[in-house]
């Protein structure tokens, strides 16, 4: 267990060392969640005690921030996913398959190093956003537990991207499911209260648990809902990123099988 964990460790930084030489594999995940953040935050920052239905925010700027690291978070898997394909295309992942390197090490470092990525930008979205004027309602507790939030979350992404680049081997095809995370992103809740939403989109949104996982995420961050529901989206969250990793667990082993 320990020589596993190690070997985790030893991918997980390689993984991180590796985004970081690349600027298109994480400038986008900060580029364009602070675009639209600060795009959002300009142009709706009356709609808090305007918009019949939006919640009792400070500011719609503490509002947004679950959103943001969502994105962040989401686009950041899509990345991660293609470059897992990258070392299956490149031959490196077929290396650590003939070595006696851990299964669990195979994905495990990937995906740890999604979870790392993903906690670094939240804390940088927070940051900005504070400098500009939001609060964190739950105090230095609320921001522990969005952290949380983000660790499961980054943990679900990372393991989608991971199963696209098992099933299909390309790159190209793991970057291009990011329509998948777009969608299920902006048919949700992360950048406006289900209560101002009506018609087919709003049952979308009621259906999307992803609206959840973000509605759970601004209880501790803007002081909206309850504690239930921030449970609800903490156990959805969970659950997410069980799947994913168990999906990821299958794909690998399809694939050492030689299945895909």
């Amino acid at each position: 267990m320990n020589l596993a964990l190690r070997q985790t460790g030893a991918l997980g930084r390689r993984a991180l060392i590796r985004t970081m030489r690349v600027p298109q594999a994480w400038v986008p995940s900060l580029f364009f969640p602070l675009m639209l953040m600060a795009i959002f935050s300009g142009s709706f920052a009356q709609a808090p005690g305007m918009i019949p239905g939006f919640p009792e925010v400070a500011g719609f700027l503490d509002f947004i921030i679950a959103g943001t690291i969502l994105q962040a978070v989401l686009i950041a898997g899509t990345s991660g996913g293609a470059a897992f394909a990258a070392d299956i295309e490149g031959g490196f992942f077929d290396r650590l398959v003939s070595s006696p390197a851990s299964r669990l090490a195979l994905i495990g470092g990937r995906i740890t190093a999604n979870i790392v990525i993903g906690v670094a930008f939240a804390a940088f979205f927070i940051t900005v956003a504070m400098i500009f004027g939001a609060r964190i309602s739950g105090g230095v507790p609320g921001l522990l537990l969005t952290f949380v939030f983000t660790v499961f979350l980054a943990a679900a992404a990372g393991g989608l991207g991971v199963t696209l680049a098992l099933r299909s081997g390309s790159a190209e095809a793991a970057q291009g499911a990011f329509p998948l995370f777009f969608a299920l992103m902006f048919f949700s809740s992360a950048f406006f209260p289900r209560e101002t939403m009506d018609g087919w989109f709003k049952t979308v949104a009621d259906l999307n648990p992803v609206s959840y996982v973000v509605e759970g995420m601004r209880v501790p961050i803007a002081g909206t809902g309850d504690a239930s529901d921030a449970l609800l989206g903490l156990v959805i969250v969970i659950g997410l990123a069980a799947i994913s990793i168990v999906a990821t667990l299958r794909s690998l082993d399809r694939r050492l099988k030689g299945d895909l």
